[in-house]
């Protein structure tokens, strides 16, 4: 680690390091003692051009309209990213009053406190900003440290889908999460 963190919301001249910084990221999905954390095969873990292209014109969209975004960064006392959150529009039209979670951390940044610190900012920000009554979120079953850590944070477990997944020739559940805001 290189000392104290900062945390602060994406600006667009970001987007290229944080490009970096998720493809780094998703290499890792579901090697060595990394669980998998996107259901996808572990040899498709990078970000594709197409989808930074999508992930960064949502970044543009005015908050309250389909496909809004926004995103918290955490950068060491260099300069690097060493982890984010993010809010999201849910895709249904009737669902503004909720918004979908996402995050990482990189891993010489792990078990240290900052994954719960980006969550609770982005419940902060969610809190403060109406419509939100509600954070959701999806992740694989098998992501114990993930699920222990939305625990902590006040998500509660909603449904589950055992199977939904054939990644790599194995079965992968998902386990979606929900936590009230008011």
């Amino acid at each position: 680690m290189n000392g104290p963190l900062s945390l602060q919301a994406l600006a667009p001249e970001q987007l290229p390091q944080l490009f970096m910084y998720l493809d780094d990221q998703l290499q890792e999905n579901g090697r060595g003692a990394v669980p998998l954390f996107q259901p996808v095969s572990r040899l498709q873990s990078r970000l594709p051009p197409d989808k930074a292209a999508s992930f960064a014109s949502s970044f543009t969209v005015p908050f309250g309209q389909p496909g809004w975004r926004r995103m918290w960064l955490a950068f060491d006392r260099l300069g690097a990213i060493v982890g984010h959150v993010d809010l999201r529009a849910r895709p249904e039209v009737a669902a503004a009053h909720r918004a979908l979670l996402g995050m990482g951390v990189h891993r010489d940044y792990r078990r240290i406190g900052l994954g719960r610190q980006l969550v609770e900012h982005a419940l902060a920000w969610a809190s403060d900003t109406p419509p939100l009554e509600w954070v959701d979120l999806d992740v694989l079953s098998a992501n114990l440290a993930a699920r222990r850590l939305y625990e902590r944070a006040g998500f509660v477990v909603t449904g589950e889908v055992p199977d939904l997944y054939r990644i790599d020739g194995e079965s992968h559940g998902s386990v979606t999460m929900s936590r009230r805001l008011r």
